[in-house]
């Protein structure tokens, strides 16, 4: 059966995450993480995406990026992919794959989901019991975001800044969401959104996104399927005018 062509809508936020093969690390030093981090920034530039929030854990990498062409996406994670490989590869005298296939993806409804996609990212380490706060975690971007740190690599996103008049009360008021915790169901349905490739919005963002691209956006329901009704509402249709699937 033939894998389903991965959705992708131009300046429309993705959240992607990358596995180790067999999730094995793919990281073992700093200076590893330091140079994913130098590679992510230098090929998200090339190829025209913006990155806004990332976790490097030992086993896998999530990003949250807004790619400006329908091939910016996959440009950028295979040649930061490639470049990663070779760089482990070389320095520990093994050969063969690092990442666990093709990496997994969803649309992100900003206006729904965005700023819980970005939580879920920098909370990670402390879902997996490794740090009790994510300001203790050093390969994320919490402290870019929460603390306002100095950074080259992330672009904050316009919801994101729309959180405060400045960046003292954007940070404020930033922080303050980390203050309880997210959603069984809302980390269910960021899950599954990423590993099904599918979109993570409302019913009403996943019906026009639907209608714009032609094809299935969500899993199937059980019993028979629904007939699409007509019409749309241009406001959800934020980057819809130009696409590619691949």
């Amino acid at each position: 059966m033939p894998r389903r062509s991965r959705l992708i809508l131009p300046d429309t936020p993705l959240h992607i995450i990358q596995r180790g093969n067999n999730r094995q690390a793919c990281f073992f030093t700093a200076t590893d993480y330091r140079f994913y981090l130098e590679w992510l920034e230098e090929y998200a530039e090339e190829s025209g995406c913006s990155v806004h929030a990332y976790v490097l854990m030992t086993n896998h990498v999530h990003l949250l990026i807004t790619p400006e062409s329908a091939t910016s996406a996959s440009q950028l994670m295979k040649n930061l992919g490639q470049r990663y490989v070779q760089y482990i590869n070389r320095l520990h005298k093994r050969s063969g794959t690092l990442w666990e296939g093709r990496y997994r993806s969803c649309i992100t409804h900003e206006d729904s989901y965005l700023l819980a996609c970005y939580r879920y990212i920098e909370l990670n380490p402390v879902r997996a019991g490794m740090v009790n706060i994510p300001e203790d975690y050093p390969w994320s971007s919490y402290r870019i975001n929460a603390e306002a740190r100095s950074s080259s690599l992330i672009t904050p996103h316009p919801t994101y800044v729309a959180l405060g008049e400045n960046t003292e009360k954007r940070c404020i008021n930033y922080r303050g969401l980390f203050r309880r915790q997210i959603d069984t169901s809302t980390i269910d349905d960021i899950r599954n959104a990423t590993n099904g490739n599918y979109v993570l919005g409302t019913e009403d963002y996943k019906k026009q996104v639907e209608k714009f691209l032609k094809c299935r956006v969500s899993p199937t329901p059980a019993g028979r399927p629904k007939k699409q009704q007509s019409g749309s509402d241009p406001n959800l249709l934020h980057g819809m005018n130009d696409y590619e699937m691949d």
